[in-house]
Parts: C-alpha cells; structure tokens; sequence
C-alpha cells in the first residue's frame, strides 16, 4: 500500500462508501480503509447454504430516504432490484399477534392500541418534522413524550418500536430523533428490502472505489494540511481524512480533534444490538413480516422477523429463515456470552410467540453490534446543531450518529455531506 494519500476514509460502511463514491465523482482519489472482512457495516449480508440473512439493516423505505435513492440511481441500481415488502408489522398483545403497525389501517383495527391510544396516535402522527432538524420535534425523552398520552402510545408503539428498531431505552433516548424519523418515513406500506441482500448499495459502491479489508485504523492525528494515519502496522499520510465510524471509534482513534467537535462526539453514545438468525426446515406462516414485543409481554426478546415473509429468495425453497433481536436491557450481557448461549436465550423466550421454532431450526447465526445504533439522547440533540456547523478541516466525519438519526438515510446523507464538506475544505485552501 502507498502511504501518502489525497483522502483517506475509515470505514466501508453505507456512510464511507457513499463519501467516497462522492469524492472520487469530483476528481478526488479516495481509499477507504475496513477494520472488517466485509463491507456494508451494518448494512451487511451474510450468504449461507442458499439462505441470505441481513445481519443489520432491514428495509427502506420509499419516503424520506432522498439521498438513498439518489444513490441508488446514480450507480445504476433499478428501482425493481429493492421491492416493496408488501407485508404488514405487527404488536403483541394479549396472547396475539395485532396487525397495522405503522400502518394507516392501524388506526381502525388498533393494531394493538385501544381507542384513546389511537386518537392520540393520529394527533401525533399529523404533525410534521424535520429529518434534518430532529432537535427542533421535541427536547424530550420519549418516554416523557408518550406520557403526555394514553399509556397504551408508551407500551403498544413508542416502547417496542424503540426498542425493537434502535434498542433504545425510551427513558434514556430523544423523542425528537423518533418523531422526525416517524415523519420521515411514513406508513409500512411503502417500506421496501433489496431484493438481494441489504448490503446492495454497499458492494456496488465498493466496486468503484478501492477498499482495503482487515485493516483496523488505530490512530488519526491530524495536521495544519494533512493527517497521519496509523492503519495495519503502517503510517500513512493524507490531505484528508473522512472518520466513517460510530462516535465511540471516532473519538477513541482521532487523538486531538477540535475542542469545539468534543463535547458533541463525547454526547454520541451507542446501544447494542444482538441478532439471532434461524434458519429453518420449514416456512413458518405469518400475516406479519416483523412483530415487535413489548416490555410487557418478554424483556428478553424485543422482534421476531420472518425473513422469508419479507422476501422470499431470504431462505431456499421450503425452507424459512427467522431473525430474533434481544431486548436491550439483556442485549449487553449477551454482547460476550457464548453463541450458544445467545441463541438459547432468545430462541426459548421466542417459543411463546412462534411455538416449535427450536425443533424446526438446521443452522443459527448469530450477529452481535458493540455499536448498534445511536442511542441519540436529549442531551446529544441539544449539541448536534452546534457540531453541524463547525468549520471543516483535515478530518471530517460521516455515520448516522452525525444526524442523531438511527437509520441508513442518515448514514448516505452523512456521508454526501461530508464529501462536499472535504471538498469546500479544498476550494478554501486554494483562494
């Protein structure tokens, strides 16, 4: 590898490939360096014995994810190659599944909310927020949020869609983030998957920039007009760096960012997120493609997903594929417990909801995210205008952590954002 460099970016996730993509368009020579084997972050697909099991992202959605499809058109990636799911999102309650999550219908069936619940679910669902300002929806937590409301909007929606999609604690994590992103992306029904595996948009961006694999970056100090980078046992040199890494990383390898970037990076703590995949000998039959469980009904288990529900090509034929995602207040004790232990865990607080799922499973994966989402608490919220309008320099940042938005849109705008922000940084140095 040469070790002086035009730009340098950290991370091969949807945000550092997207930066890339977006340099390398204007003339710039980017590499991109991966800690891991694979690119795509949490946006990665693992492809096992004919089954394709996302390990992070699940789905996008036809409204609010701009960027994304600018993306995807701008490399060529057809509309047709990411489906609509068609399926609907479900809530247990009371011994069942209740259909019309996040769904219009919802308001008429309940989709687990009494009537109370629903009237105020369709006060709240009126109003209209700003993906790109989440601080100005609300400075509250969302469970101060829902209390305001019928305790039925806390333990039906607010608590395990949180839970369940971002393994938020919704006493701990901002109600602005969450209204914002429920504004943004609109009712299940226009939700979609890419037909071949989440980690779509990540490989063919890959394919036009060069990445380096397996090579963890240890230490970023930046300079007047450019930054060493210590990566692989090497040192090497850029003009610039893009950090695509969650804060945490971020703040643990860039040694003396800006004084004024540090309380925000500080502020930008993560939750954890553990997956388990089953891959079974039959297809169980679900009217749902997700079930979010509450903290009323397992504070074990927080979603059963059918994968093969949510595109069939997920599993081989006759076969299913059931992913099952921790409740956060265990998803830290199972971040280092044995696979087999995991897997026992939340494959036997899942029998309740899909009886016969352990007899029916061949093969598990399980997926564990130190870094799962941006936990995008008030206090975070209140500093990520402030960081938004910092002056750029030698090292910038991209991740959806930037936007305190946990979700893909957040990460490819981040990443767009921080290539014209690199590139701004230039024209400056040039007058």
């Amino acid at each position: 590898m040469n070790t002086d460099f035009d730009v340098l970016v950290v991370g091969a996730g949807v945000a550092g490939l997207t930066a890339a993509h977006e340099l390398r368009r204007a003339g710039r020579a980017v590499h991109v360096l991966e800690a891991g084997t694979r690119v795509g972050g949490r946006m990665a697909t693992l492809r096992r014995a004919g089954f394709i099991i996302d390990t992070g992202a699940e789905q996008i959605s036809e409204r609010g994810y701009d960027d994304t499809w600018a993306v995807l058109a701008d490399v060529g990636v057809d509309r047709s190659a990411v489906p609509r799911i068609g399926r609907r999102l479900g809530v247990w309650r009371g011994g069942r599944v209740r259909p019309g999550l996040a769904h219009p219908r919802g308001l008429l069936t309940g989709a687990g909310l009494s009537l109370p619940a629903r009237r105020d679910l369709l006060r709240i669902t009126r109003a209209r927020h700003d993906f790109d300002r989440p601080e100005a929806a609300s400075a509250e937590t969302v469970a101060a949020f829902a209390a305001r409301y019928h305790p039925d909007v806390l333990d039906y929606l607010c608590q395990p869609v949180v839970a369940g999609f971002c393994g938020w604690d919704p006493a701990r994590s901002s109600a602005g983030s969450f209204l914002s992103l429920l504004s943004a992306i609109g009712p299940s029904s226009v939700w979609r998957t890419y037909r071949d595996g989440m980690d779509t948009l990540a490989r063919v961006l890959a394919e036009q920039v060069d990445v380096t694999l397996s090579c963890p970056v240890d230490e970023v100090v930046a300079g007047r007009r450019s930054a060493r980078v210590s990566a692989g046992g090497a040192e090497l040199r850029a003009r610039s760096v893009v950090l695509a890494v969650p804060a945490p990383v971020a703040r643990r390898v860039y040694t003396n960012p800006p004084e004024h970037e540090t309380p925000f990076l500080t502020a930008s703590t993560y939750t954890p997120m553990v997956k388990v995949h089953l891959m079974l000998d039959r297809r169980p039959k679900s009217r749902t493609y997700l079930v979010v469980v509450p903290a009323t009904a397992s504070r074990t288990l927080a979603v059963v997903l059918y994968d093969h529900v949510k595109h069939p090509n997920r599993a081989p034929a006759g076969c299913g594929l059931v992913t099952l995602i921790a409740h956060p207040s265990v998803a830290p004790q199972l971040l280092s417990a044995p696979d087999g232990t995991v897997v026992d865990t939340l494959a036997a607080a899942a029998e309740e909801f899909v009886p016969g799922l352990r007899a029916a499973t061949r093969d598990t994966v399980v997926h564990r995210f130190r870094h799962g989402l941006p936990e995008a608490t008030p206090h975070a919220l209140a500093l990520r205008a402030g960081f938004a309008e910092r002056p750029a320099g030698v090292v910038d940042y991209a991740g959806d952590w930037v936007g305190a938005m946990p979700c893909s849109e957040a990460a490819v705008r981040s990443g767009r954002r921080a290539a014209a922000r690199v590139l701004a940084a230039a024209r400056k140095e040039h007058v």
